[in-house]
């Protein structure tokens, strides 16, 4: 569902810089375009005379939503398009809009990503549809996500990726090693696994952007303060010292796999159990379902480990959300389609179909949570990933840039996983990085 990729995306921060003459990005502290209003009558009137909306998203289970949609709604065709995979499809957007052709009604977009096409203005603020009276029907992160930093509506939620630890029961009873319940026992475990088996490790991490952000995030740091734009920088604070503190140990002491992630040789790890732990989203049960068959019945799910014992502290890994490009057409149609999928009936469909909710009531709900898993050996893994959801922190921001931040991850960061570099050394080198490219395209950026 959620793979992150590397590829660089220059397109939406160039916009924005050259647009910042024409307020494109500086009009307003909150981005995004809040003239609009749109009525539930005009929904019903546009939905009784029909019509045709084009939506770009990768995510599979919108085919069955689509199709209901269109069932309920006989004078209605929606043309489901995959422009490609999260960056492909952000790249393939940005240039339908400099064109101003071609432009999709609905786009799905990441989380991470919300922010550049909303201060940019390229998004249709849907607090003027009333969307912000569905806040309380979603968990606090994804809420906060298609806020992007501002306080307008951008997007609805589509699904949400609180994180779990999925760790191999088989290899843990093997070596009798004891569930973590903090980094430090996570840390003594997996001194304690690669010593009793050379060939094994904790897990493996080879430098990730979305996994380093979304660890700042459960530790309480704040790297990213953003205020339309007006953006500060700063990897130095106490919660990006404990992220630090620990990893920085795991990487002296050889202690992570060196495979990159969603490659065939991490499957192979994580089938064969020299990949002892996955802690990431609650969307990748069905990654492993799919990519680690061999393994079925040896993995399970356990809340994320804390950074002070008894903390409950979570954070999203991955989610995105249905938007509606400013330059689309058909906008009524197009969100009755976006409150169809991520807030109506559609949500029920995806849900019957894999996915994994954002809605606080599918969340809390004894269908959801009394699931069993066989893949887990029958365990209700859904339980954990609902209060994991509950206990996400709302106070998260991404730079309005994020998708290039992300893209140089591995050139600063990165080099901390394969040479003397230091992980502070990276994430400092990181934010100089980010608030040169900021300043370049407009932004007032300080750290």
């Amino acid at each position: 569902m959620h793979k992150h990729s590397r590829r660089l995306l220059r397109g939406i921060g160039l916009v924005c810089a050259l647009a910042l003459g024409a307020t494109a990005c500086g009009g307003s502290d909150d981005g995004g375009s809040s003239g609009k209003s749109v009525s539930q009558e005009d929904v019903q009137a546009a939905l009784k005379k029909g019509g045709t909306i084009t939506v770009w998203a990768w995510e599979p289970t919108l085919e069955q939503v689509a199709a209901g949609f269109e069932k309920e709604h006989p004078g209605v065709k929606v043309n489901l398009v995959n422009a490609g995979t999260n960056n492909d499809q952000y790249t393939a957007l940005q240039n339908a809009i400099s064109a101003k052709k071609g432009v999709p009604d609905v786009a799905q977009i990441e989380y991470y990503a919300m922010g550049q096409f909303a201060l940019t203005e390229q998004l249709t603020d849907l607090k003027g549809f009333g969307a912000e009276k569905l806040a309380a029907r979603y968990s606090p992160g994804p809420w906060n996500g298609v806020k992007a930093g501002g306080d307008g509506v951008y997007a609805l939620p589509m699904d949400s990726g609180p994180m779990a630890l999925f760790y191999n029961k088989k290899v843990f009873d093997t070596y009798g090693i004891e569930v973590p319940t903090t980094w430090d026992e996570y840390l003594t475990a997996a001194r304690d696994l690669h010593k009793k088996n050379p060939k094994a490790y904790i897990t493996a991490d080879t430098g990730d952007a979305g996994f380093a952000t979304s660890m700042l995030w459960q530790a309480g740091s704040h790297p990213y303060t953003v205020n339309g734009t007006k953006v500060k920088i700063d990897f130095s604070d106490a919660g990006a010292g404990k992220f630090t503190a620990v990893w920085q140990k795991l990487i002296d002491e050889k202690l992570l796999a060196p495979v990159t992630s969603w490659s065939d040789e991490w499957y192979k790890g994580l089938g064969d159990g020299s990949i002892a732990t996955l802690a990431t989203g609650a969307w990748m049960p069905a990654n492993l379902e799919s990519g680690v068959k061999n393994a079925s019945g040896d993995w399970r799910a356990a809340p994320l480990p804390q950074w002070t014992a008894g903390d409950k502290a979570g954070a999203e890994n991955g989610g995105s959300a249905l938007a509606l490009p400013e330059l689309g057409k058909n906008e009524a149609l197009a969100y009755a389609f976006v409150e169809y999928a991520n807030a109506g009936k559609g949500v029920q469909t995806r849900l019957a179909n894999g996915a994994f909710p954002a809605t606080t009531a599918d969340l809390q709900s004894s269908t959801f949570q009394d699931t069993e898993f066989p893949y887990f050996g029958g365990q209700q893994a859904n339980k954990i990933f609902a209060e994991a959801a509950a206990n996400v922190a709302d106070d998260w921001s991404y730079l309005p840039y994020q998708v290039y931040a992300n893209s140089i991850f591995n050139d600063t960061v990165g080099k901390a996983y394969v040479s003397g570099t230091t992980l502070a050394e990276g994430l400092k080198s990181w934010q100089d990085a980010s608030v040169k490219y900021g300043k370049e395209q407009g932004f007032t950026v300080e750290q």
